[in-house]
């Protein structure tokens, strides 16, 4: 099976590439490793699969212990034609990284269908981060998390320095719509795409439709069918900007083809398009980073629809679902019946919970659901 390590630019993919090429040393020192990194000028000549086939050709001995490591294998034009061909003879272990999802959908699912594993990268989780940043589990933590992500090179940065902070994310992005976007997916309008991004960063958690983008490009007197902006939206998903998030009907169980939402793969990132309204938006933040979290943990994550309601979360992992609200504070009786109203309304006894900001040493238990504060939920991997 060939291994991919997908995921955003800058989310550490190299690392894992660099760690799981440390393992194979420690476990055999007589391994054969064939490492190829593209973000590197020494490999430049190595433009598509002639070159890569060239370039390895007599490397990987008969009887040898052999792997193949290339980190941004998309860069590679027709790369899947040379790795369709060592897999087939089944030569050397074949671990790679790439920054598109594009690149699972055709290339690797058309040319490798079934003979491939996929491992998404994500920015570290809030767990990842106090240890990354040496930070204790503390409100103002909480706070440097939400508002600057889970890029893992920002701990070399230090997060003192705002500016440099957000100048980095600035570069990220500007590095990721330059090669994941314009290149890779042949999109020339950046400032379209650009716009759509902002209006994705502020309507994150929202649904998203045809028709409300169509809209939304009529106030900016944006001359685009909404065919088109969904277009944009999936080459945002395919650089691992965005995810894009299905409805599923909870009582019909079943996952519902129209209206989906988008939360972002960095939270910083997020905050970085929303620019100075970030302050102002901390339920939608909240919302983002418990989908993160939900990801990391290993969960499948949709939208959960009801009769008369929504569900933010209803999450899966191994056939077990959960359901989740979100809510900043809880400080009136209307709020209360929302979000633990909304719940109530399932007929199952899966685990159903509130997750907020309101200041509690510990979860509290309504009715069968637990309300947690934010701190408490991200600390948590299973529930």
């Amino acid at each position: 099976m060939i291994i991919a390590l997908t995921g955003q630019r800058r989310v550490g993919k190299s690392y894992v590439l660099r760690e799981l090429e440390r393992i194979i040393k420690h476990r055999n020192p007589e391994a054969n490793i064939v490492y190829i990194n593209k973000e590197k000028k020494e490999f430049d000549s190595i433009k598509n699969d002639s070159d890569l086939s060239a370039h390895i050709a007599d490397k990987f001995p008969e009887d040898g212990d052999n792997y193949l490591l290339i980190d941004e294998v998309q860069d590679i034009d027709g790369f899947e034609n040379s790795l369709r061909s060592l897999n087939a003879d089944e030569e050397c272990q074949i671990i790679v990284t790439g920054s598109n999802a594009k690149m699972l959908s055709s290339e690797l699912s058309t040319y490798l269908g079934g003979r491939y594993i996929d491992i998404h990268i994500q920015s570290l989780s809030y767990q990842e981060f106090l240890r990354f940043h040496n930070l204790e589990d503390l409100a103002e933590s909480l706070e440097l998390y939400l508002s600057f992500g889970g890029l893992p090179h920002l701990y070399r940065l230090g997060l003192d320095n705002e500016d440099m902070v957000w100048e980095y994310i600035q570069n990220i992005y500007n590095t990721i719509v330059l090669k994941d976007v314009v290149q890779r997916e042949g999109l020339r309008n950046v400032t379209l795409f650009e716009n759509l991004m902002s209006y994705l960063s502020d309507n994150t958690g929202q649904l998203v439709s045809a028709t409300s983008l169509s809209k939304y490009l009529k106030s900016q007197r944006v001359q685009l069918t909404p065919i088109s902006a969904i277009n944009y939206l999936k080459a945002a998903s395919n650089a691992y900007i965005i995810s894009k998030v299905k409805r599923y009907d909870i009582h019909g169980k079943r996952l519902l083809e129209s209206n989906d939402k988008y939360y972002f793969e960095d939270l910083g990132l997020r905050n970085l398009l929303v620019g100075s309204n970030r302050a102002k938006d901390i339920e939608k933040v909240m919302e983002n980073a418990v989908y993160l979290h939900l990801k990391n943990t290993g969960y499948n994550v949709a939208v959960g629809t009801l009769p008369n309601g929504e569900i933010d979360f209803a999450a899966e992992k191994g056939g077990k679902p959960i359901y989740i609200q979100v809510a900043y504070l809880l400080t009136n009786a209307s709020t209360i019946e929302r979000e633990f109203g909304n719940l109530m309304k399932i007929r199952d006894n899966y685990p159903k919970y509130v997750v907020s900001m309101n200041p509690m040493t510990k979860p509290k238990d309504y009715d069968g659901i637990t309300h947690l504060p934010l701190r408490t939920f991200l600390m948590m991997d299973s529930y």
